[in-house]
This record gives C-alpha cells, sequence and structure tokens, in this order.
C-alpha cells in the first residue's frame, strides 16, 4: 500500500440538487476531510478523469487521498491513491495482482466471511455495511445494525485477523459515537454530509468525533 495513513472518515462523492461529484468532493476538502472516495456510477470514462485531473490537484493541495470506486483499470491514469471495488466486481486477489504495494486497495464486504476472504487476498481496509437502508446503493445486502457490526469485529479478533473496517450505508452523525465505542476503525459518508442543511458544521462534528 503506498507510504499514506488512511483518515478516519471517508467521504464518497454523490451529486444532487445542491452538489457535483466535484463540488461535493470541494466541500468535503476544504472542511477538513482527507480521504475522497471518486464514486461516479453510470459516467462515462472520460468523465470521471475529466473530474479526477481536477481533484487531484485539490486532494495534493489538502494532503488528502483519493482513490477510484470500481474502475480499478484508470489507476494507470497516475490520478488515484487506490482503487475500492464492490463484492461483484474484479476478485481481490486479482485486483491485489493490479495494485500490489503502489496503491490502496479497498473492499466491500458484508460478512465474516467477506472479510476473511477479503484480507487474506489482500485488502488494505474494508468497507462494511450496509448499517442501515440507504438510497444511495442498489440491491443490497443484509443490513447489520450495531449488533451486526459487535458480532463481527468479536469473530474477526478472535481469528486474530486486523484490518481498518470502514462502517457504510445510511450512518447519520448520532450513530458516530456508538460506531467508534463499539471498535469500528471509521466510516464512509456521503449523503449524511451532502443532505444536511449546514455541511459545514456536519463535517466539524464528525471530524470531533474521530479526533
Amino acid at each position: 500500500m503506498q507510504n499514506k495513513s488512511l483518515a478516519r472518515v471517508q467521504f464518497i462523492t454523490h451529486q444532487n440538487d445542491r452538489y457535483s461529484y466535484y463540488s461535493s468532493a470541494i466541500e468535503a476538502l476544504e472542511c477538513g476531510l482527507k480521504f475522497i472516495q471518486l464514486r461516479m456510477k453510470g459516467a462515462s470514462d472520460k468523465d470521471v478523469i475529466s473530474i479526477a485531473k481536477r481533484l487531484r490537484v485539490e486532494c495534493d493541495k489538502h494532503n488528502a487521498i483519493l482513490t477510484i470506486d470500481d474502475r480499478i483499470h484508470l489507476l494507470q491514469t497516475n490520478l488515484f491513491d487506490g482503487v475500492h471495488i464492490g463484492k461483484q466486481d474484479i476478485p481481490t486477489l486479482k485486483a491485489k495482482q493490479i495494485t500490489k504495494d503502489k496503491y490502496i486497495l479497498g473492499c466491500t464486504a458484508n460478512t465474516i466471511e467477506d472479510i476473511v476472504n477479503a484480507y487474506n487476498d489482500g485488502a488494505d481496509y474494508i468497507g462494511l455495511g450496509p448499517f442501515r437502508f440507504t438510497t444511495t446503493k442498489k440491491n443490497l445486502s443484509t443490513i447489520l445494525g450495531f449488533e451486526g457490526y459487535e458480532k463481527i469485529l468479536k469473530a474477526i479478533n478472535q481469528k486474530n485477523i486486523s484490518i481498518p473496517i470502514y462502517a457504510i450505508g445510511g450512518i447519520e452523525v448520532k450513530d458516530l459515537q456508538q460506531m467508534k465505542d463499539i471498535g469500528v476503525f471509521g466510516v464512509a459518508l456521503s449523503s449524511v454530509i451532502l443532505n444536511s442543511s449546514n455541511t459545514k458544521q456536519t463535517i466539524k462534528e464528525i471530524i470531533n468525533i474521530y479526533k
């Protein structure tokens, strides 16, 4: 993995009536977040690269990590620090052969078995979810809730597996302290930030919890 430490709050780009993919990432960066995942479902590679070129400059300016969702072939553009792959994407082992130790490799998981397999195949971090129902992602896996996270964390600790785990999926600010208290490494957020009536204040609250 690249010699960059993983921030505990990961922002996943999204767009709505107020924000574009680019402006959402800029808002996150300017408010102090240090880990951006560029997720542009349905967009062309050309459009993704166009935005990534601008974001690369801004991420470097803010000393932040920039990763790409799914499109592992775009690592060859040298615009990204890593990639996040879903359960239905390229197998983790094959992805690791591409990323090697040069790029961060994140993997989606929903079960203990998913984590064990991703860990054994070389993942650098896990996006574990969904915590609760979310409209941001289609074809949701089983909802975990706090009980699910606690059960999974206990199981992987017993297996002596140590890997950063990010909770994802419908997480709200009020959930963060408990998520931190049960031992989840970090959170991957999108809607809770972009749908906030006061984005800057919401990000400030999130960062304060994870200081």
